[in-house]
C-alpha cells in the first residue's frame, strides 16, 4: 500500500531540485500535492510531471518570506483537498559565498528571511491548521549538513540552517502530545540547480564538491525525497525532533 494514500501534502520550493523530486514522490505514494514556489513555470512543470504519472497536484505561487503568502498557501491546500496532513518546508536560497567579515548585510537578511524565517512562517501556519483539524500532522523541514557543521564562506546559510535544526526541535517538543510530528532532513551535497549555480565557472570548487562525500558522489534529489516522504508517513510514527543526515557520510567525518 502507498505510504501516503489518501493524504494531502504541500511542498515549498517544489519547482526544481529536492522540492520537485519530493512532490513527485509524495504523489507516487498516494498524496494529493500542493506544489508551491515563486517560479510559475517550474511549478507548472512539476504539476505536469505528477499528473502525467496519474497523480493529483495543483500549483500555488508563494514567497515563503511573506506571512500573507504562506497563510494563503495553507488556505489553498485546505480549500483544494479539505485538509492538510503533511508539509515539506523546503524552499531556500544559498546566497553568495564570502567570509563572515565580508558578507553584505542585505544579503544576510535575505538568506535569513527565506531559509529561516520562511520555515518558521510555514510551520506556524501548518501547525495552526493541524490543531484546528484536531488531527495528526507531520512536518519536515529542509536543514542541511550546514545545519550541523560549518560551511566555509557561507555564514548566513550556515546560521539559517543551524536555526532550522533548533526551531525543528523546539516545535517538536511543543506539539508532540498534540500528535504533530516535526523533523528535519540534513542533506549533504545534492545535484540540484542550487549547487550548479554555486559551482558555475568554478571548476576547482565543483571538483571539491564531487570529492567531499565519503560515499564518493553527490546525492540525487530523489534520495533526499525518499527520506522526507518516509518521515511524513505513519512508518515514522515514533520519530519527532529528529535531524536526519542524508549526506553520504559527510558529517560522520
Amino acid at each position: 500500500m502507498a505510504l501516503l494514500a489518501g493524504k494531502s501534502a504541500l511542498v515549498t520550493g517544489a519547482a526544481s531540485g529536492i522540492g520537485k523530486a519530493a512532490a513527485v514522490v509524495f504523489a507516487r505514494e498516494g498524496a494529493r500535492v500542493i506544489v508551491a514556489d515563486l517560479s510559475e513555470e517550474g511549478g507548472a512543470q512539476t504539476v505536469r510531471t505528477i499528473r502525467d504519472n496519474g497523480g493529483e497536484a495543483r500549483f500555488v505561487h508563494c514567497d515563503v518570506s511573506s506571512a500573507a503568502d504562506v497563510e494563503a498557501l495553507v488556505a489553498a491546500a485546505v480549500k483544494a483537498f479539505g485538509r492538510l496532513d503533511c508539509a515539506f518546508n523546503n524552499a531556500g536560497i544559498a546566497g553568495t559565498q564570502r567570509k563572515t567579515a565580508d558578507y553584505d548585510e542585505d544579503e544576510f537578511d535575505k538568506v535569513i528571511a527565506v531559509d529561516l524565517k520562511g520555515v518558521w512562517l510555514c510551520m506556524r501556519a501548518e501547525i495552526r491548521q493541524f490543531l484546528a483539524q484536531k488531527g495528526l500532522g507531520a512536518i519536515v523541514n529542509t536543514a542541511s549538513a550546514a545545519g550541523l557543521v560549518a560551511s566555509h564562506s557561507m555564514p548566513a546559510y550556515t546560521a539559517a540552517k543551524h536555526g532550522v535544526v533548533g526551531l525543528t526541535k523546539c516545535a517538536a517538543l511543543e506539539y508532540a502530545r498534540s500528535g504533530i510530528r516535526i523533523n528535519d532532513v540534513c542533506p549533504g551535497v545534492v545535484d540540484t540547480p542550487l549547487v550548479e549555480g554555486m559551482v558555475a565557472g568554478r571548476p576547482k570548487l565543483a571538483a571539491r564538491l564531487d570529492e567531499v562525500e565519503p560515499i564518493g558522489r553527490k546525492a540525487r534529489p530523489e534520495e533526499i525525497a525518499e527520506a522526507v516522504v518516509w518521515l511524513c508517513s505513519d512508518a515514522a510514527s515514533f520519530v519527532t525532533g529528529c535531524s536526519m543526515s542524508v549526506d553520504g557520510g559527510l558529517t560522520a567525518q
